[in-house]
């Protein structure tokens, strides 16, 4: 049988640890509340932008009428011998299998791709850690002229590709940019793989990351975000749904924390918006649509990549809250069961006295 002061002192441990899982639980969802209104508040630009484009499709010649090839490079299709992949992960831990379950699907992403040359771009600490410990970095590039190296984004046209690290290489790491998303790091970001895109150095840009729509509503994807084969449609190659076990945990832990688990009513934001593209209008331009048209689909890109960031960590906080909360849990439950044992231990320690003042009258 323990002893009763050890099985007290490891009570007030689990207790202690209890209150650090409550408070991170609290924390988590109240940073889970302001992820989802800044994913919300950024939906109008991106609708209103995706239908300006719609609409500039309908009015802008965007395919040569003699060849049929696309006239802007973005949408160029050709056969995808070397990939560019974005994974989101978060920076920090204590998020259940939230990392775990985007660095499996990264693996099952690599190993799908085995004739393909693949460059990662990882973005989130514990991404950046896992890639490192299995792939090279690549190289820094030389530029012609001078032979300095660079680490911009966007790298200037006279720059020499330098030789492969690997069939699998890490061409950019980001780290602590998630704790404050911002749209000026995911328009630098564009812009560096459009750049990369249009000298042909990749043929197919991936981001794999957590899609959120709501607590309920999660799942891992892989969307291509180039070539665009359709604007304002999701291109997604790989997905892989929540299992209805964590879908319950999901709903308990949003309830205990008083967080919503549906998503926000858009529905007539979201119709008047589309209206600009199908209304019968011909609009009238400062510029010729083809020259709009090339100058907005960069940013189209751009704020594709925002919103993967901003879903991403909304989906982080969900994980670190039902996580968090699981942990609870389990606490509340190993101190009922340390209780328990205490208090069969002290019984027991009570019946042997009882017992020796028994047999010690006894004897006398």
């Amino acid at each position: 049988m323990p002893n009763i002061l050890d099985i007290r002192r490891r009570i007030r441990s689990v207790v202690n640890t209890r209150q650090i899982t409550q408070a991170m639980k609290t924390v988590s969802a109240a940073k889970l509340r302001r992820a989802q209104e800044s994913a919300l508040a950024a939906r109008p630009y991106s609708q209103m932008l995706t239908n300006i484009l719609k609409s500039l499709v309908s009015r802008a010649d965007i395919y040569d009428p003699f060849t049929g090839l696309p006239r802007h490079p973005l949408l160029a299709e050709r056969p995808e011998k070397n990939i560019l992949l974005i994974v989101v992960t978060g920076d920090k831990g204590l998020a259940g299998a939230f990392n775990t379950n985007i660095l499996k699907m990264v693996s099952r992403f690599i190993e799908s791709n085995p004739d393909r040359n693949i460059d990662v771009e990882c973005i989130g600490r514990k991404g950046r850690d896992f890639m490192r410990r299995r792939y090279p970095i690549a190289p820094k590039r030389a530029s012609s002229a001078d032979g300095a190296t660079g680490a911009s984004p966007v790298q200037p046209e006279n720059e020499v590709a330098p030789p492969r690290a690997g069939r699998v290489q890490i061409v950019g790491e980001y780290v602590g940019v998630l704790s404050k998303v911002e749209h000026n790091f995911a328009a630098t970001l564009s812009e560096g793989v459009i750049a990369r895109y249009t000298r042909c150095e990749i043929d197919a840009v991936y981001i794999l990351f957590n899609e959120f729509k709501s607590v309920i509503a999660q799942r891992l994807v892989a969307e291509r975000l180039l070539p665009i084969k359709e604007i304002g449609e999701v291109d997604v190659s790989m997905a892989e749904e929540a299992s209805e076990e964590e879908r319950k945990k999901r709903i308990e832990a949003a309830k205990s924390a008083g967080v919503g688990l549906r998503p926000a009513d858009t529905a007539a934001v979201d119709e008047a918006a589309a209206r600009f593209a199908t209304l019968p209008i011909d609009y009238i331009y400062e510029q010729r649509p083809e020259r709009l048209f090339a100058g907005i689909l960069p940013k189209y890109i751009g704020i594709q990549i925002f919103h993967a960031l901003l879903e991403s960590v909304a989906a982080e906080h969900a994980a670190r809250m039902t996580a968090m909360d699981a942990a609870t849990s389990n606490a509340s439950d190993m101190i009922d069961s340390l209780t328990l044992i205490m208090n069969r231990a002290r019984q027991a320690k009570i019946t042997k006295e009882i017992i020796e003042i028994v047999s010690g009258a006894a004897a006398q």
